[in-house]
């Protein structure tokens, strides 16, 4: 078997001709900022992956959609970590029918566009806030005449500038002063909503994660998916089911990302043959990791311990991907670092997924508290 064989398959079963159009454009182009990737991600159907073959999407399941999101990490680093939000805004449409008995209609309405226009979601829930769960609101509803006034921000964004829809989790303060949460779809020209630099670094800026930000957005009654009062626990499942899909997919994404640089080494036949077996180890451990969680799904094993298991999952992929990066540039040479840019850029995104969170540092008194029989609290 050749290494990343089963990924590139599973890419070209699913989104026939993507994986050979994005390894015709010169790696230095699909990175930048004038970057084509995105465009084909839509124009083949990528947008579509995760959409139920109900709402006429290609509904692959989680296992098949991990070895894609690697596939697409090794040849477009920026692109499967842009639309790993994308994904994860697709599965919680997909998931909140338990909530509310059915499929509602915004659920239906936006799934069915999707499908039928290849629509690219950002995503303005909480990633990227320390001490927030996932799902827990950037962005605050003041209630007015005939609906409401949105306002708030969201950085970095992925797709910031690519979306057709943005999807956020939104505080909505009730008569009595609590806040409650509430899912806001929205199309990317709505007036109010604008889009600002934050980006400043070269790794990922094909990536568009930018800043968002919703000024006075009005929206009407309707646009709201507000959980039921008694919809408490099943709001802790989906949260936690979104910790799953979430940290299986970035692992996936910069998996991938790191698998460029082995294939790399395995291309140019660098150091002993130990040495690249050694190598391959430590990427496919990670691979193997990541796909135990999407056969974990796909058994219905799913509550807090499969989200614990999910964040403990990308915590050891963060370590073999460190130390297979650091092997392979080592193994490639001064001189291939020195004359490639492509093994600087790659050595660089793939260390990024330390920065998603939740950060391992953040979850240490958690999972000591798991680990006593409590279960796993996200922040």
């Amino acid at each position: 078997m050749k290494f990343l064989e089963n990924d590139l398959a599973a890419c070209e079963s699913l989104l026939p001709g993507l994986a050979c159009r994005l390894a015709d454009v010169p790696f230095g182009e699909l990175e930048s900022p004038e970057s084509p990737a995105i465009a084909l991600f839509k124009d083949h159907g990528g947008t579509n992956l995760l959409v139920p073959s109900a709402y006429n999407g290609i509904g692959a399941s989680p296992l098949e959609a991990v070895r894609v999101v690697r596939a697409l990490g090794a040849l477009a680093p920026s692109l499967a970590v842009a639309t790993a939000m994308h994904h994860f805004s697709v599965g919680m449409l997909y998931s909140l029918g338990p909530l509310y008995g059915g499929t509602t209609k915004i659920q239906k309405s936006v799934l069915d566009v999707i499908a039928k226009n290849r629509s690219l979601i950002a995503s303005g829930f909480a990633e990227g806030r320390s001490g927030h769960g996932i799902l827990s609101p950037t962005v605050e509803a003041r209630e007015t005449s005939g609906g409401y006034l949105i306002t708030g921000s969201k950085k970095p964004c992925s797709l910031s500038r690519s979306m057709d829809l943005l999807t956020a989790s939104v505080g909505v303060r009730g008569d009595n002063g609590t806040t409650e949460m509430a899912l806001l779809v929205l199309p990317a020209d709505t007036p109010g909503i604008s889009v600002h630099d934050f980006w400043s670094t070269f790794p990922l800026v094909a990536a568009e994660s930018d800043e968002i930000r919703l000024d006075d957005v009005f929206v009407t009654h309707e646009d709201f998916l507000q959980p039921p009062p008694s919809a408490a626990e099943k709001l802790d499942e989906l949260n936690e089911a979104g910790v799953i899909w979430f940290q299986m997919i970035i692992a996936a994404s910069y998996t991938g990302v790191a698998s460029a640089l082995v294939d790399l080494v395995l291309q140019k036949q660098r150091g002993s043959a130990a040495e690249r077996a050694h190598l391959c180890l430590l990427i496919e451990t990670a691979a193997f990791l990541v796909e135990g969680i999407a056969r974990r799904i796909m058994d219905g094993d799913l509550g807090n311990d499969c989200a614990a298991a999910s964040l403990f999952t990308r915590f050891s992929v963060q370590d073999l991907i460190t130390r297979a990066v650091g092997t392979a540039v080592e193994m490639l040479g001064g001189m291939a670092y020195i004359s490639s840019p492509k093994i600087a850029y790659l050595a660089s995104a793939a260390q990024a997924i330390v920065f998603h969170p939740p950060s391992r540092m953040s979850m240490g008194e958690a999972i000591a508290n798991y680990y006593t029989g409590k279960p796993l609290f996200f922040s």
